[in-house]
């Protein structure tokens, strides 16, 4: 037997006699940095960091403050404990109507009982609960415009004469875009005083907006802020979201001007072009409030009311599926400043207020996060042109072009262009093109375009406020590029970018390893989820961007190891809460802006693999981040889906939902042929019932603890008796999501004398092996679809099948991610083989990110969240893998090599944090304390 030989190298100086050197560096309010506006009391974290090895926190001390009076708020004195995250300051005089913004510092201590400096001061504030009080104003009301009530208008419903007629009715007004403005003074004791005091200081100035359905916000000419699709929408009926801006450097003394631009955005979606559905919640409206707090103590707030007035923007067309229209001609210099003339602008009308309840903003904004430029420039002839016009259903202007970006994304082009006043641009955008070469929205949606008409004043930079798209491909009409012939004058395009445009949400890990595949196959997931994680995590940037659920559950591990989820998990639990029917059911999608009804959408409608996210993601996030809130604050939204999925069970079967979603065979992917939809169904009702018992223990409800354990036993009595065959030790089918589930979840069971079910460690082993056998007898290939992979990878790399997951995804034929390479794809399409069609910007299949981070590199959170595991797994031929992973402690370092016999293991672990290390082959782990490490492995 070939023994194994440790050494294990500190790489850092000997500690000396001296007291250790503790930097704090990183201040957090809810998990937040930056000014965070909080509901009552929040919970303060800290990352501290350290030049030695094994530092660890003894003791804390918080101070509190309001930030401008100094009124001291709470000082918690010396607490000897070594929690640094979530720490609550219960007790303290946190004011929920203060105007005025709180700082506060930490100062920790080490093992040594040596204290730190203080830390840097950071700041939040709590919620305006007098932001209600103002006023919703725009152009038109509600009542006036005449919308359709209903969330049902879709599909063949839209082709209905009377529901045609219904829409057509509606008055115009209603969709447009207008600007909002409002003159202020600034430095007077009383708004409208004749005794301006011009020297009065300002200390600060905060402004809340909400502006429905998205907004741009100026102030004295300049934007506000560099978000996008202002504020993240929501199911408008439950909630609204507003957002939180410091603008104390943004005023000047004497007179201001407050600007706001409107949108439609998902508020009000009346169609015109391509369309998914048609809702709407009311016309664009607009909520404001700004407090501007003075060195002596005194206030002053604008609020949206009557005194505002609006006008028609440049803005002449916008639908968040259709595109966006501009006018460059109807632009009004100076609208959002001081000094204009806004006599020939309407009086605002005070309209209904939405239903929802405001709330404000916590997740990060959607900006322009990337920019790509020009790779390829195709010139359409007149053959292709003639040829686009009939595949495409449009008529393609002569002038034609294409040009290959590099990237399929979401987002939209940003153009600069100089040519005459009044002509156009147009900008079609697509992920994929036509035989001719002209770009294709057949599967993606269409018409969707951008126009821009020109004001002829020079150099004109321009790109669409209120709707995106998901493309690779423009086709620009209507102009020439800079250096180009240009015998017809047209407007000439000086640049032109894509903008990526996604949830601002921070990476917070990297990823590389020998494997070129593997590398790809990250960058493809990478590129697929930022196209979808917008307001909501979407199914596709185009056709849909529909908020469907599976995917927040079934790649949430991926999600949590790659982006900081602290702020924007909680608001998508809001909106699953929100879209929870009366009844208890769950749809597939929140917000559900759309229900599915009518023969052959009972499925869509509900599916217990999509809506069981309300249950299982709240126990990901606690998993990843230690906080339990999203459990306890929802239980109540569990217990009540439980509650009604046993209304749909038939002697503990479900037998309704979508099951495997776009599995794979010799057929076009759709609904779940490999494996029976009440096994899926079922299987994820036990699911549910198993997380809720949990939630009970740590609600303390022994009561449910009870009921829900009966019920338990009852779902997998049914299913093994209904789905395993003993003989041959198969579920369902046998297929490879038939027994990876029940393996995965552990019902591999079976009942003793007294009827009771008990884990069969024989059975499990005989299941294990159908599966594998399965896998191999496909030539290593998968079987899964959408709801199948995760479990199938997961199963196997839970019981050591590491080398077998790396023969099933380290190759370049379909299904895997190296097909989808070879045939060109930049992000990760919606079927395994994108030939077949459907999107090419989905993440649905990306679960294998969980296996790169939890295997490949081997980091997980163990229970108790200051301690986790590194346990790498090298297999195949991989010769070394690196990444990192930025935990609330800090970041996590992983960097190993295995070659010659010989595997290096070199970590990093944040101060204040332990590590339970497994080296390859190795029961026995070894503790590591905080700092950075060598670990060699010699055979």
């Amino acid at each position: 037997m070939n023994k194994k030989k440790y050494l294990l190298l500190f790489l850092c100086l000997p500690c000396f006699m001296q007291a250790k050197t503790i930097t704090i560096s990183r201040l957090t309010c809810e998990m937040q940095e930056g000014l965070v506006v909080v509901e009552g009391s929040p919970r303060l974290g800290w990352v501290m960091e350290s030049p030695e090895n094994g530092t660890r926190q003894s003791a804390y001390e918080i101070d509190i403050r309001e930030a401008f009076t100094g009124r001291s708020v709470w000082n918690s004195g010396k607490v000897y404990s070594t929690q640094s995250q979530l720490v609550s300051i219960e007790g303290a005089d946190i004011r929920p109507d203060n105007q005025f913004n709180y700082s506060w510092r930490v100062r920790v201590w080490d093992e040594t009982d040596a204290p730190s400096e203080w830390s840097r001061e950071a700041k939040f504030r709590s919620a305006s609960s007098r932001l209600s009080e103002g006023k919703w104003i725009g152009a038109i009301t509600r009542q006036n415009a005449h919308l359709p009530e209903g969330r049902k208008f879709h599909g063949g419903e839209l082709k209905k004469p009377e529901v045609k007629a219904a829409w057509e009715a509606v008055d115009t007004l209603a969709k447009k875009s207008i600007c909002l403005r409002r003159t202020f003074q600034v430095g007077d004791r009383t708004e409208g005083n004749t005794n301006r005091q011009s020297g009065k200081k300002i200390v600060e100035a905060t402004a809340y907006v909400c502006g429905l359905g998205f907004y741009e916000f100026s102030l004295n000419g300049k934007k506000v802020g560099n978000s996008e699709f202002a504020p993240l929408w929501s199911d408008y009926d439950k909630t609204v979201y507003y957002n939180t801006y410091d603008v104390t450097e943004q005023l000047r003394h004497g007179e201001n001007a407050v600007g706001i631009l409107l949108g439609n955005g998902f508020y009000n979606v009346q169609g015109g072009r391509y369309r998914k559905l048609q809702i709407s919640f009311g016309p664009p409206t607009l909520l404001f409030e700004l407090v501007i707090n003075y060195e002596d103590g005194t206030s002053t707030t604008l609020r949206s009311d009557n005194d505002w007035k609006y006008d028609f923007s440049p803005v002449t067309f916008n639908c968040i599926y259709g595109g966006e229209d501009y006018d460059a001609r109807r632009e009004q210099k100076g609208w959002n400043q001081v000094g204009f003339d806004d006599s020939h602008w309407r009086s605002v009308v005070i309209q209904e207020a939405p239903k929802g309840i405001l709330r404000p903003q916590m997740a990060p904004p959607v900006k322009i996060m990337e920019r790509y430029d020009i790779q390829k420039v195709t010139k359409l002839n007149a053959e292709q042109v003639a040829s686009a016009s009939k595949s495409t259903k449009r008529t393609v202007d002569p002038s034609a072009f294409v040009l290959d970006m590099g990237q399929n994304l979401a987002g939209f082009p940003e153009i600069t262009v100089r040519g005459k006043r009044g002509q156009k641009v147009t900008l079609l955008v697509a992920e994929a093109l036509t035989d001719e070469g002209a770009c294709n929205q057949r599967q993606t949606g269409r018409q969707h375009y951008y126009e821009y008409t020109l004001k002829g004043e020079g150099d004109e930079t321009w790109h669409p406020r209120f709707s995106y798209y998901g493309f690779r491909y423009i086709q620009v009409e209507g102009a020439v590029l800079k250096g180009q012939k240009n015998p017809q004058k047209l407007p000439v395009l000086k640049n032109i970018q894509s903008c990526f445009v996604f949830n601002s949400a921070k990476k917070v890990s990297t990823f590389e390893s020998s494997n070129r595949i593997f590398n790809a196959a990250h960058r493809l997931i990478e590129k697929a989820v930022r196209s979808n994680m917008q307001s909501v995590f979407t199914d596709c940037p185009h056709r849909e961007k529909l908020g469907w659920l599976e995917q927040v559950h079934l790649n949430g591990p991926g999600l949590l190891y790659n982006y900081d989820l602290t702020a924007y998990a909680p608001q998508i639990m809001q909106n699953m809460a929100d879209a929870q029917h009366t009844n208890g059911a769950m749809p597939t999608t929140a917000p559900e802006y759309v229900v599915f009804e009518g023969p052959g959408m009972d499925a869509f409608a509900e599916s217990p693999e999509w809506g069981g996210s309300l249950v299982i993601f709240p126990f990901m996030y606690y998993e990843t981040y230690g906080d339990d809130s999203l459990i306890k604050k929802y239980y109540p939204n569990m217990r009540r889906y439980v509650d009604y999925l046993k209304t749909r069970a038939e002697m503990g079967i479900l037998s309704f939902g979508l099951g495997d979603w776009y599995d794979y065979g010799d057929f076009r992917a759709g609904f779940s042929r490999n494996t029976p939809v009440p096994l899926v169904a079922t299987a994820h009702y036990y699911m549910t019932v198993m997380y809720l018992i949990k939630a009970a223990k740590m609600v303390g409800n022994d009561f449910d603890i009870h009921y829900y354990t009966s019920l338990a036993h009852e779902i997998l009595a049914s299913f093994n008796k209904c789905f395993l065959n003993k003989e041959t030790a198969q579920y369902g089918t046998g297929s490879q999501c038939s027994n990876a589930l029940p393996l995965f979840l552990q019902m591999t069971q079976d009942s003793d004398e007294q009827g009771s079910y008990q884990p069969d460690a024989k059975l499990d082993e005989k299941v294990l092996m159908n599966l594998i056998k399965d896998v191999e007898a496909h030539g290593n290939r998968l079987t899964t679809g959408d709801v199948g992979n995760r479990y199938l990878i997961q199963t196997l790399a839970r019981n050591g099948q590491h080398e077998l997951i790396y023969k099933m995804f380290n190759h370049e034929e379909a299904p895997g991610y190296g097909f989808q390479l070879k045939f060109g794809a930049t992000t990760l399409t919606e079927q395994w083989d994108p030939r077949q069609g459907s999107s090419w910007n989905h993440f649905m299949m990306g679960q294998i990110d969980e296996w790169f981070f939890n295997s490949l590199v081997g980091i997980r959170p163990s229970t108790t969240y200051q301690k986790f595991i590194i346990a790498p797994q090298p297999v195949g031929d991989l010769k070394y893998v690196k990444a990192s992973y930025e935990t609330l402690y800090g970041t996590i370092v992983v960097d190993w090599t295995n070659q010659n016999g010989t595997f290096i293991l070199n970590i990093s672990v944040p101060v204040n944090t332990t590590a339970v290390v497994y080296l390859p082959g190795e029961k026995e782990p070894k503790d590591i304390q905080s700092g950075t490490y060598k670990l060699v492995c010699a055979k």
